[in-house]
């Protein structure tokens, strides 16, 4: 097998989840960057990476790196990934891929001008085994009527809890529902090859002023549980947004968006009604999905490849009652990004988030903000 060599930018809560997911596929990581040398060489010490890289330059100038897998802050990513693909690596970044069309616009160019190189944006979410399942049973459950669901989490419930996500500089002007919201509006377009149109958005900042840590803070650190030295700084991002869609297929939608909801850690939720039945997942108990009929028994489906669908059976390795879950989807992931790095341009499969769905994401994120501010449906281009 030829193996594939990275490098990952940030060492934060997600960064060390990329390296797991590809060394678990017997592919290396030849080293991470952080923002500074000191946490580089830190966390290469931790994971026993070879380099702790000084600077971004030196990851692009690394001719054993492969791949640059971009884990930094959303304002790092567009700069990163437009020169990682002049510098002629292949590209998994983080979403949102940029903070704006225009940047996103400018990197779905230069993809299409650098066929040869894979350009990935990370909605793991898709590789779920039983999400995989639903996609490939969407033929047969018919018409889409409409779907419902939430993506709730509870890390930002108190006015103590900090993060550099709730700060539009570096985040970007949406938070909740471009951080995880961007996560259930994709994987319910992956399932039903449906598009959202339209969307009519009502957002809420619970906690209009937090209390900022003095020092570094890190993604689901609880630090509400920690009494450190802090200063109040006003948020300009939403802990919260209800969202009404339509779908290009003429379904609709509804989602809550939350990270404010107390007892949700990391829950992705939805339910599709079709003319055939329903469908119920939750990323809280991914190896079950719920099948609903209205003239036979309900069915509940848990995760067995030898009982799915033929084309799932790749991505869901382990035998039914042995439970897959969020690292596992990273891992599945990167089965399809490295596989395709190891296919040629025109036998690729491309079953993970393209750069065209990474612009089309931010595309939806500035139709939520207009149509919050503007109060009335707005059309995504």
């Amino acid at each position: 097998m030829t193996i594939l060599r990275a490098a990952v930018v940030g060492t934060g809560f997600i960064g060390p989840v990329h390296v797991e997911a590809i060394r678990r596929l017997g592919h290396t990581v030849v080293g991470v960057l952080g923002s500074s040398p000191q946490k580089s060489t830190a966390s290469a010490n931790s994971l026993h990476i070879p380099r702790g890289y000084a600077s971004y330059d030196d990851v692009l100038v690394d001719a054993e790196v492969d791949i640059v897998v971009l884990a930094s802050p959303n304002v790092m990513h567009f700069d990163h990934t437009k020169r990682a693909i002049l510098a002629g690596k292949h590209v998994v970044c983080e979403k949102p891929l940029a903070m704006n069309t225009t940047e996103t616009a400018e990197l779905v160019m230069l993809a299409g001008q650098n066929p040869h190189l894979v350009a990935a944006v990370n909605y793991n979410c898709r590789f779920y085994p039983c999400v995989l399942e639903l996609r490939a049973r969407r033929e047969a459950m018919g018409k889409l009527f409409h779907v419902s669901g939430a993506y709730l989490q509870d890390w930002l419930l108190h006015p103590t809890d900090y993060n550099w996500r709730v700060s539009a500089k570096e985040g970007g002007p949406l938070r909740s529902v471009a951080d995880i919201g961007t996560h259930w509006l994709d994987t319910v377009q992956f399932i039903t090859g449906q598009k959202v149109q339209a969307v009519f958005a009502d957002l809420q900042t619970v906690h209009s002023t937090r209390q900022k840590p003095i020092g570094d803070t890190e993604t689901f650190t609880g630090s509400a549980n920690t009494k450190r030295a802090s200063t109040p700084v006003k948020i300009d991002t939403e802990d919260a947004g209800m969202l009404l869609l339509r779908f290009d297929g003429g379904g609709r939608g509804c989602v809550a968006i939350s990270q404010v909801n107390a007892g949700k850690k990391n829950s992705l939720r939805f339910e599709l009604a079709c003319v055939n039945g329903s469908a119920s997942w939750d990323s809280e108990d991914p190896n079950t999905l719920h099948l609903g009929y209205r003239e036979k028994l309900n069915e509940r489906l848990v995760r067995d490849p030898g009982l799915m669908h033929a084309s799932v059976g790749l991505y869901a390795n382990y035998p039914g009652g042995h439970a897959e879950g969020f690292p596992d989807a990273f891992k599945q992931f990167y089965r399809a990004v490295l596989g395709d790095i190891l296919r040629p341009a025109d036998q690729r499969e491309r079953l993970y988030a393209t750069f065209e769905d990474g612009h089309r994401e931010v595309q939806f994120c500035e139709a939520v903000l207009r149509s919050h501010t503007e109060q009335r449906w707005v059309e995504i281009p």
